[in-house]
């Protein structure tokens, strides 16, 4: 009840009830509950903050053999975040929830040995590591093998807009829907890919994507077609499956040479969906995708290679296709030509370069364990720890501490600006946004102001 409350909340308020139920949960002793509580104290989710609570529910659910909380328990010991400083500790523990499915500590074991920290430095062993976690990630990709729905960006924007940007895309939607109905068949098209993946502040929409798809394919949108094509082989609430209306669509979308059709023409042959499975047939429209420049068809082209599928193997070809793929970022060429290098099939063996794809391929996924594993961001602000890195950048080099002074500086009055200004009445922490209220070099306002008054009150003292 929890997590589907959780997964349909859109206030605060519905997501603190989901808290409740997953706390009565946890007093009954159920596992996922009791997880979900660990990461609420740790995080501070709803003002539950309490470390040491969080600490004590992980290693509960550590000896109930939870791989979570070992990988938690793991980065806790790794930081010194609520318990002791112990990197031996922590290998132990990332080692124990590797074992027990953690793909997370997959990824710090992997960083780990590649890099050499606190173990002795071993591609192999890191290559193995990324490896279960490339394979889990590919096999649900090509369960899911279809055709993949482009990033849509309506219009050309500043990355760097005001806060108010979430406003200024609905009104930007409100436009282009206005335009849309009026005949705008590149609107149409775009609007529809939105509504089917829910991107852009948008729900998933499958009516409405449907709905903009057919406008753009009446007015004869070769793209319209094709997606309209993809929707009925993948079935959803607006369009059942349906393989022969799959096969109509991207019939007419082929038609007019869209390497989307020929691509998914290419597919039904290939899996036998609605027609009976022709290798040659298949093959055929994957080659004339593949020659306009669509890397899922150049993909499946190096598939069939690879395979052996309904042709000769022929490694050279495989590599040739899913390097143009993953010139064009294509996850599963990227993946494939991982495997080749790490087992020497069709070219030179190298761990260092299979290592490469597939950190490459991971990172293609967005995997959060890629920015966790190597430190790009740490899961939550924490003040402590933030104070514990700055203390050891300046004792390991003496260059170091004048700019761990200004940053501890920097760090130290958003500390106390956070406790004496941002504690509510509900005891709930409030992270200011500084960076909105007062541009982006506050900080160095502040410096600059302390400066000042310390000029001031020894121009008193000695004047």
């Amino acid at each position: 009840m929890g997590i589907k409350i959780l997964q349909q909340s859109k206030s605060q308020k519905q997501k603190a009830e989901a808290y409740v139920f997953f706390a009565k949960a946890a007093n009954m002793g159920n596992l996922k509950a009791m997880e979900k509580m660990a990461d609420a104290l740790l995080f501070g989710n709803f003002g539950m903050q309490n470390i040491t609570a969080a600490i004590q529910l992980y290693e509960s659910l550590a000896k109930e053999g939870s791989y979570k909380a070992q990988n938690a328990l793991g980065f806790l010991s790794s930081y010194g975040i609520g318990m002791e400083y112990n990197q031996a500790k922590a290998l132990i523990y990332y080692t124990f929830g590797s074992a027990g499915g953690s793909m997370m500590s997959q990824m710090i074991l992997g960083y780990r040995y590649l890099s050499g920290i606190n173990v002795l430095q071993n591609c192999e062993v890191a290559l193995n590591h990324y490896k279960k976690v490339a394979d889990y990630i590919a096999d649900k990709l090509e369960k899911s093998e279809s055709i993949p729905v482009e990033k849509v960006r309506l219009t050309e924007r500043p990355e760097n807009l005001s806060s108010n940007s979430e406003i200024l895309d609905w009104d930007i939607y409100q436009y282009y829907k206005f335009l849309a109905e009026r005949g705008d068949v590149q609107i149409q098209v775009s609007l529809g890919q939105l509504h089917l993946i829910g991107r852009k502040g948008l729900d998933q929409d499958y009516y409405k994507a449907l709905y903009y798809f057919l406008k753009a394919a009446k007015a004869g949108s070769a793209n319209a077609m094709a997606f309209i094509g993809k929707m009925y082989l993948e079935g959803n609430a607006a369009a059942p499956q349906n393989n022969a209306t799959a096969f109509k669509y991207f019939s007419m979308a082929a038609s007019k040479g869209n390497a989307i059709g020929l691509h998914g023409l290419g597919l039904l042959y290939f899996y036998g969906k609605g027609v009976p499975v022709n290798y040659a047939e298949a093959l055929k429209y994957f080659q004339k995708a593949a020659e306009k420049g669509w890397p899922n068809a150049q993909f499946q082209l190096g598939f069939m290679y690879y395979s052996g599928s309904g042709v000769w193997k022929d490694y050279k070809l495989a590599f040739k296709y899913f390097y143009l793929a993953s010139q064009s970022g294509q996850p599963l060429a990227i993946y494939y030509l991982a495997e080749m290098y790490a087992t020497g099939t069709g070219v030179l063996r190298s761990c260092r370069t299979a290592v490469e794809k597939r950190l490459k391929f991971l990172k293609k996924r967005r995997c959060i364990q890629w920015h966790f594993s190597y430190g790009i961001e740490l899961p939550f602000k924490d003040i402590h720890l933030a104070r514990r890195l700055y203390d050891m950048a300046a004792q390991t080099s003496p260059d170091a501490h004048i700019p761990v002074f200004f940053a501890l500086m920097k760090l130290e009055t958003v500390h106390l600006l956070q406790d004496i200004l941002f504690f509510k009445f509900t005891m709930c922490w409030k992270w200011m946004k500084l960076d909105n209220t007062l541009g982006p070099y506050w900080d160095l306002f502040v410096i600059g102001l302390i400066v000042a008054v310390l000029i001031f009150l020894l121009r008193n003292r000695y004047g």
